[in-house]
């Protein structure tokens, strides 16, 4: 029935719906975008996202895919679609590019690599402009990014990230994960200085990421030592890793496929 897929790159302010997954009664990122390929392709599509964020995350480079018939192609251009579905779509949602993939491609299953990152903005003054994509940290002295830095590399490599994701979600299922890298550095945005966390990885654990960051600011603000995070993996439990980061500070940055 169908002849070729479609991969839209999409961004989005995650402050105002309820995560990336659809949800009855929900304004959700998925839900939106369903909506307004219903209207202009007269038909109801599912769509596929490479990653499932949670309330309140913000993407750049979310990839979602979705099955076409040629004559849905030819139709139109992909700069009309693109116009469309930007002018169907809720404030806050921009489809930034669309491309035409074999039939089948997979936003999820064909993804190599995944790329968060994380913004924290330590310090005794509230940011401004970052308020909504960075998570304050408030902080008599400057983070120990050395000691962050440390801890850090004991998550690299292919693990059992059982301590840093909802342990509900992980019921029945692997928690096993590869973090290729995970990098911080300092930025400024907006005349505003932060922390960026950044983490590659094939595959991520539900909140993962924001386990992550909780945990080594742990270690930045001196309650624990970089070799603690060593502990936490071992550990294959929640209760041993630090607090769960605040949402709105996580942005989905892009995939690699």
């Amino acid at each position: 029935m169908f002849d070729a897929s479609i991969a839209l790159t999409v961004a989005y302010e995650g402050g105002d719906f309820s995560g990336f997954a659809r949800q009855q009664g929900q304004s959700t990122i998925q839900g939106e975008l369903e909506s307004a390929l219903r209207v202009i392709l007269r038909r109801e599509v599912l769509t596929t996202g490479a990653g499932r964020t949670d309330a309140g995350v913000h993407a750049l480079g979310q990839v979602v895919s979705f099955d076409v018939m040629e004559q849905e192609i030819h139709e139109r251009s992909m700069d009309r679609f693109r116009t469309s579905l930007n002018a169907l779509t809720p404030e806050g949602i921009v489809v930034r590019r669309i491309e035409v993939k074999p039939v089948g491609f997979s936003a999820r299953f064909d993804a190599k690599e995944r790329e968060y990152r994380y913004r924290l903005v330590p310090g005794q003054i509230e940011p401004l402009f970052l308020a909504r994509y960075a998570w304050w940290v408030p902080a008599q002295k400057p983070l120990d990014v050395t000691g962050m830095k440390a801890a850090a590399l004991h998550l690299v490599g292919e693990h059992d990230f059982a301590s840093f994701c909802v342990a509900k979600s992980a019921e029945g299922k692997t928690t096993m994960r590869e973090v290729k890298q995970i990098q911080l550095f300092g930025a400024e945005h907006l005349g505003e200085e932060c922390v960026v966390i950044r983490v590659v990885g094939n595959a991520f654990l539900h909140s993962m990421i924001r386990v992550i960051a909780g945990s080594l600011v742990e270690v930045g603000l001196r309650n624990r030592n970089p070799e603690w995070l060593a502990e936490v993996l071992v550990a294959r439990d929640r209760r041993a890793a630090g607090q769960t980061a605040p949402a709105h500070g996580l942005t989905f940055w892009r995939v690699r496929y």
